[in-house]
């Protein structure tokens, strides 16, 4: 092995070092990859759920306004069932454990969970707004998209349109 290094030129030595740190480089990087996969949640919308755009099988968030009227709680249980809306699409949601204080109808919420063939997200978690103005920036943009599309469609069918906050 010493031979064969005296042997070699001192831009060969180069070449091979490179070529042993870019190797070493990339075995690192799709380690990181690889162990990341299962971590990342991926947010989606109510409108994005409903056009099956979510990873099937897989765990992702949902994020939108608790639907007013829609929150029923299990009265022997924890089990609450809900609705998880856009203002352009609704998705059932059904969770069982305790609630955040700050989960309330008409307010921004993100649950996490899966979504199985009857349609029903079942979440594993879910978090609540920690103030007032807060909702996360995801929800806040879906929501606006939604309802612009919303006025858009009703605009296109000849039906009074409400004015959409900026």
């Amino acid at each position: 092995m010493q031979e064969l290094r005296d042997r070699m030129k001192p831009r060969q030595k180069r070449f091979v070092f490179i070529a042993v740190a870019v190797a070493g480089l990339s075995l690192a990087v799709g380690l990181v990859l690889y162990a990341l996969r299962g971590n990342v949640n991926l947010y989606f919308t109510p409108t994005q759920v409903f056009n099956n755009e979510v990873p099937q099988g897989r765990s992702f968030r949902i994020g939108g306004l608790v639907e007013e009227g829609s929150v029923k709680r299990d009265k022997e249980g924890l089990a609450t069932n809900f609705v998880i809306t856009d203002t352009n699409k609704k998705i059932p949601v059904t969770y069982k454990g305790i609630l955040p204080d700050l989960f309330k109808e008409g307010k921004g919420v993100v649950a996490q969970g899966k979504v199985e063939a009857d349609g029903v997200m079942h979440a594993e978690e879910v978090l609540a707004k920690h103030d007032e103005n807060y909702m996360p920036p995801e929800a806040a943009d879906a929501i606006k998209k939604a309802g612009e599309a919303n006025a858009a469609s009703k605009a296109a069918a000849g039906m009074p349109v409400t004015p959409v906050a900026k």
